[in-house]
């Protein structure tokens, strides 16, 4: 839980943008990390780096609010038991929160995406192992030179 806490606190992406990540919307953090491996121009990394600076000062924020909406909830159970009624804003008010979070880190991956050619984000998924090469099989009626270029093969 204490990393957890440091990690929001930080403006660290907490797993918020999974649904991203998985479906070949790349995140700017990662993109970042992988910079020379996916090829990324000057202009490129310039674009995404503010994007993440952006993201990162953002999520700060919201963070900041997600864990004060979950220490509200908490509080409520240490002064005795909260009314039905009480409970049931806490929890929405985390719940808003927390989607809140969410949508900074996931909006992100939407602001990088169209800085990205087809192949850096094929690529970008294959280094982050979210699906296999597309460079070791070039599937059949696909021209093999068209195939490897598209997908930014070597």
């Amino acid at each position: 839980m204490e990393k957890d806490l440091e990690e929001i606190a930080r403006g660290g992406g907490w797993g918020l943008a999974r649904a991203a990540e998985l479906n070949g919307v790349p995140g700017p953090a990662h993109l970042l990390e992988l910079a020379s491996q996916i090829g990324l121009t000057e202009e490129q990394r310039y674009e995404i780096e503010v994007i993440h600076a952006q993201m990162q000062a953002d999520a700060i924020l919201a963070g900041e609010h997600f864990i004060k909406m979950e220490q509200a909830l908490d509080l409520a159970f240490q002064q005795g038991v909260p009314t039905a009624k009480t409970l049931e804003r806490l929890v929405m008010e985390a719940g808003a929160a927390r989607a809140a979070l969410r949508l900074v880190h996931l909006n992100a991956h939407l602001l990088t995406l169209t800085l990205l050619t087809d192949a850096q984000v094929s690529q970008y998924s294959v280094l982050r192992g979210h699906k296999d090469d597309p460079c070791s099989i070039v599937p059949d009626g696909h021209d093999p030179e068209r195939w490897s270029t598209h997908n930014g093969c070597n």
